[in-house]
């Protein structure tokens, strides 16, 4: 044969193939024999395929039997069904006939296939070169983003400064999240990673590419060695791989814009790297037979054994991705063992001949790297929309492949056998335990040993002779007599006025004592302050006759049955757990356990069926940990986070692709060592010249870049430090020119001379006239000095000065060591009280107090004016060595935070209670983030955490509650306005309620994308469409890294006496609103 024929075989096998994958997935029929029936008939028709699998009546000719047992040839063995996308978005239509919705397929696939004939273009090569162009023009739009969008980088290189040798991520420049996931499983894999770096092109294609694929291929090549050898050895914390991706773009023409499916991407990259590693084999190995390292890598072999019509055939077929249902199944081992059986396959193993058909794959040769595209995907045909599985999926971190290898055949077999004998047995126990465990013929069922448990309860309660509402009596006064058993009231408004009936009990009689002492010692049932019933009501109805004969005959009998059915259930229930462990256990022993698969990287999607974002879980040996590598953003994970996100079940993310490397080939993963010296070769070392070079010139980029930012920072910071030392000298002139000195504040430093520049101080500590909160402190001040001369007998001021600091701590302490309740937070009274709290140093308590007694407003009596001058002459005494003045001006600093936070807090608390969330979000917003600054110093250093948390997540739940409904108004004012709140607002601040993990927040941004992703399939206007489908990838980004903010709002100046005053009215409204809401 010669190379034109084999080229021309192997295409034409490829496009048979592509019809069949298309044809499946249009109409879901999984059966190979109908499908190749329907192209067949149809010549080839896509249209005429479908209308003939979607035919109500059809009849089904009878198949050719080479048809079936026709084999491809192993150069084009990978294009097979099995490495492809075919059975992952699966559509129905075989059942009841839609004439409109056929039309359209039909029409769909018509104008495809004619597509193909015109340009040669598969759809899906159409498909990735729509969310290729999509990237690359989001790419360049996002230059002209806002400061307040997702995708924007720091303007600060620092921030995008790699540390030591932290892996490098990637930048998602458009809907590539799922480029990201693919490129770095196969990065990580370090046998993939050499190959890639140490590619170099055929000598021949240096001139001119012979064909579209050398044209397409060896660019992207070098662009990806480019790329490898970045993440290699980049002084960058991630970076841009828009190079790569643009040559993917040029390779297709299409305008429109989706994101592309991880298992689409990869079978094609690695189609691609086959073709170009495939050039390069050819030509080291003129003569001989080449081999591809990606085939060797990624490709595996099986062996197709069937029955077709009692006839048995053997084939063996290529696989690249091997694709498994999800739907049904509970773990990996049941998709890979419903996936190895296809059809009835009893006539396998039996000598009859039999009319039934059906095939089994055994592997052969399993691949190195060995990969499971996991379907998610399903089409809704009542809802007419694709729409994702969340079913929960287990799968293991070893995989062992011996069940599933052909050499293993027979013995399997006969395991699987033992497994259905067991599995029968064990639906019997299950039914039969069911029948004890939901005993009854009604609606309602419950456990047998309880309904007999309760009706020995019935019969041994204590008999009650009259009717369960005679002995209520409504038109009695309140009050009775105590010993009679009081029957429960028939309504709340009875409790208060039952009469004790005179005929109902033994112990009635004349009684003694006064009326009211009885009336106190009944006790009164008050249903809704009082949690149980009262000892003397019956709990239970009761039998009205019962001997003791038939009570004791009663009781043992119902005490025999329900411990012959506790036995019966425990025998059952132990039963069931043998055949489970023995099931478990099957393929446990050693023979069965020699072809291990290590888990290497999960690729998972969140979202829904038409939009969502991916990530990837890395395993990385050598820190012996799992590594999260979302776009930019690589992490240390753990298993447990793992399995929370990739199992599936509990949120809207389920794994998607898993990738499992051969664990007794350590090369796949190992480092590479010098050939001369024995070292491991990391970082530039592991580079060749080229790309050595390539990167040392990128870096230095980047050196230049972080350069030039830090000069311009000092000339900024320059520029600053003469802008104060200007203010500073105009004010010290503007002092020295006035003729009459004003009051000073009170300093929290060393007092200046009088005729220095006064300084600007906290509005905690002074006012620049004796009113408001500097007349409240300067009144507990001269109450301290009055209080002080009355106790104290030596009347100098230095001793009135002690005494009333003395008095004066000792209040404020008792304030401190109150429990008080949030709304009368004492440490916003005086700054002393927060010192205490958070066991600040005596001696800044100390100069703090001192402080407090040196202030010029007392100086309106000798007395007062007298202390203030031996104050002001001790601060001036005190040595630096004393007091650290930057230990003093850092607490101080310290309190300035707090209220800084508190008024943050308060003030979007306030806007809060007034709806006003657009505004409140931002406060919220920083009072949380300053909070727990706070907090990490001390527990009394900040405010209520949960109590922050809960309304700052009540606030962007409302907010995304109003943007929703404005989108759903359908008007574009409100509209634009409701997505500029979720890009501006929302969006920005959903990776602070994802990096700390809380299991609220996670609900919170769970609730809002499911309120967004509730809109796709539903019927909307093509403007509407569009701009969700541009939304959503922004709202599912899951990237905890905050890559830019709103700058925080400006906050007004409070006195004390009115910021108390104001945080105890709302911290009082709030409690009241969160106690009612628990």
């Amino acid at each position: 044969m010669t190379v034109e024929q084999n080229v021309l075989q192997q295409h034409s096998h490829k496009h048979q193939q592509t019809l069949l994958n298309q044809l499946r997935e249009v109409t879901g029929t999984t059966d190979v024999q109908l499908l190749q029936q329907a192209l067949q008939v149809s010549n080839g028709d896509l249209a005429e395929a479908v209308a003939y699998l979607t035919e109500k009546n059809a009849k089904v000719p009878q198949q050719d039997e080479t048809t079936y047992y026709q084999t491809s040839q192993v150069a084009s063995d990978r294009y097979i069904s099995v490495g492809s996308q075919a059975d992952t978005n699966v559509i129905d239509l075989t059942g009841d006939d839609k004439d409109d919705l056929q039309r359209a397929i039909a029409l769909s696939l018509e104008e495809s296939n004619r597509a193909f004939r015109e340009t040669g273009i598969t759809d899906e090569e159409q498909a990735i070169s729509r969310v290729l162009e999509a990237s690359i023009a989001e790419n360049k739009a996002s230059l002209k983003r806002t400061h307040t969008e997702v995708w924007s980088d720091s303007p600060n290189p620092h921030d995008r400064k790699r540390i030591d040798s932290c892996p490098v991520g990637l930048k998602n420049v458009g809907n590539t999240c799922w480029f990201s996931a693919v490129i770095q499983s196969l990065f990580n894999l370090l046998e993939f990673q050499r190959l890639v770096l140490h590619y170099s092109p055929p000598a021949r294609v240096h001139d001119l590419p012979r064909n579209q694929k050398e044209h397409r291929n060896l660019p992207f090549m070098r662009e990806l060695r480019n790329l490898f050898s970045l993440m290699v050895g980049s002084k960058r914390k991630y970076v841009d791989p828009s190079r790569a991706v643009e040559i993917l773009k040029d390779a297709f023409k299409s305008t429109e814009s989706q994101q592309q499916d991880v298992s689409e991407f990869t079978h094609k990259l690695l189609d691609w790297l086959e073709d170009a590693f495939q050039m390069k084999a050819e030509e080291d190995r003129e003569g001989e037979k080449p081999k591809n390292p990606m085939v060797e890598l990624f490709y595996g072999r099986f062996l197709a054994v069937g029955v077709l019509e009692g006839k048995k055939f053997e084939n063996t077929e290529m696989f690249g991705q091997y694709p498994l249902q999800v739907n049904g199944f509970k773990d990996l081992h049941e998709c890979l063992e419903a996936a190895m059986i296809e059809g009835e396959i009893e006539s396998l193993h039996s000598a009859e001949n039999s009319a039934r058909s059906g095939q089994e794959h055994w592997f052969t040769e399993l691949p190195p790297v060995l990969t499971f595209e996991l379907s998610r995907f399903e089409f809704n045909q009542a809802l007419g929309r694709p729409e994702k599985i969340h079913n929960k999926l287990e799968f293991p971190s070893m995989l062992y492949m011996d069940r599933y290898m052909d050499r293993n055949r027979e013995i399997t077999r006969i395991k699987r056998e033992e497994i259905r004998r067991l599995k029968e047995h064990l639906t019997l126990l299950q039914q039969r335990l069911e029948r004890y465990l939901s005993y009854g013929s009604g609606p309602k069922r419950f456990p047998l040993a309880d309904v007999l448990q309760y009706a020995m309860e019935f019969a041994s309660s204590k008999p009650v002779c009259t009717s369960p509402v005679e002995d209520i009596d409504t038109s009695a006064p309140p009050g009775g007599t105590t010993g009679q058993q009081l029957a429960p009231p028939s309504s709340a408004a009875e409790q208060d006025s039952l009469p004790a009936p005179e005929s109902s009990s033994p112990a009635s009689g004349p009684t003694s004592g006064p009326s009211a002492a009885q009336q106190q010692r009944v006790p009164i049932h008050k249903p809704f302050t009082q949690s149980r019933l009262p000892p003397d009501l019956p709990m239970h109805p009761a039998p009205r006759h019962i001997t003791e004969e038939e009570l004791r005959v009663l009781e043992g009998c119902l005490h025999r049955w329900r411990s012959e059915v506790e036995n019966d259930t425990r025998d059952l229930q132990g039963s069931i757990t043998r055949i489970h462990r023995t099931i478990e256990l099957m393929y446990s022993d050693k023979s069965m356990m020699q072809v291990p698969y290590r888990l290497h990287a999960v690729l998972v999607h969140e979202g829904q069926a038409n939009a969502g974002h991916y990530w990837a879980y890395i395993y990385d040996l050598h820190q012996r940990c799992w590594m999260k590598y979302n776009d930019i953003s690589v992490t240390k994970s753990s298993w447990e986070e793992l399995v929370r996100d990739s199992f599936g079940g509990y949120r809207n993310a389920s794994a998607y692709c898993l990738m499992y490397i051969n664990d007794k080939k350590p090369f796949l993963i190992e480092e590479e060592f010098d050939k001369e010296t024995g070292q491991i070769l990391s970082g530039m070392d592991k580079l060749p010249p080229d790309l050595k070079q390539y990167v040392k010139e990128d870096n230095e980029l980047f050196d230049k870049e972080i350069e030039d930012w830090d000069m311009l920072q000092a000339r900024k910071a320059q520029q600053e430090k003469l802008a104060l030392a200007a203010a500073a000298a105009a004010a010290a002139a503007s002092s020295t020119s006035t003729s009459s000195p004003s009051p000073q504040p009170m300093s929290i430093e060393s007092s200046p001379p009088d005729n220095a520049a006064p300084q600007q101080e906290p509005e905690y500590m002074e006012q620049p006239s004796p009113t408001n909160d500097s007349k409240h402190l300067q009144e507990d001040t001269e109450r301290a000095i009055f209080r002080a001369a009355a106790e104290q007998q030596e009347r100098s001021p230095e001793a009135l000065l002690n005494a009333a600091i003395k008095l004066e701590y000792a209040r404020l302490l008792r304030f401190a060591q109150e429990d008080t309740s949030p709304e009368n937070d004492y440490r916003l009274q005086h700054i002393i009280v927060y010192f205490i709290q958070n066991q600040a140093p005596k001696k800044i308590l100390e100069r703090t107090l001192l402080t407090q007694f040196a202030d010029r407003n007392l100086a309106f009596d000798e007395r007062c004016k007298s202390i203030m001058n031996v104050a002001r002459a001790k601060l001036d005494l005190i040595k630096p060595e004393e007091v650290n003045m930057d230990e003093y001006e850092m607490w101080h600093q310290d309190y300035r935070n707090f209220r800084e936070t508190t008024i943050f807090m308060m003030t979007g608390l306030e806007l809060f209670q007034k709806t006003n969330f657009v505004e409140a979000l931002m406060y919220l917003i920083y009072s949380y983030q300053y909070n727990k600054e706070l907090l990490l110093k001390g527990l009394y250093r900040g405010h209520d955490e949960e109590l922050l948390g809960h309304y700052r997540r009540e606030c962007l739940l409302k907010l995304n509650e109003q943007a929703a409904a404005m989108f759903e108004s359908g008007e574009d004012p409100e509209v634009t306005t409701g997505l500029g709140i979720m890009n501006e607002l929302v969006v920005p601040c959903i990776p602070l309620l994802l990096v700390h993990d809380a299991q609220r927040d996670l609900l919170a941004v769970e609730d809002m994308r499911n309120r967004w992703c509730s809109y796709l399939g539903q019927e909307m206007e093509a403007n509407l469409q569009e701009k969700l489908t541009d939304f959503l990838p922004k709202l599912l980004d899951c990237s905890t890294e905050i890559k830019s903010f709103h700058d925080p709002p400006k906050l007004p100046t409070f006195s004390t006496l009115e910021l108390c005053e104001r945080f105890g009215r709302i911290m009082a409204a709030v409690g009241r609103v969160h106690g009612e809401g628990r």
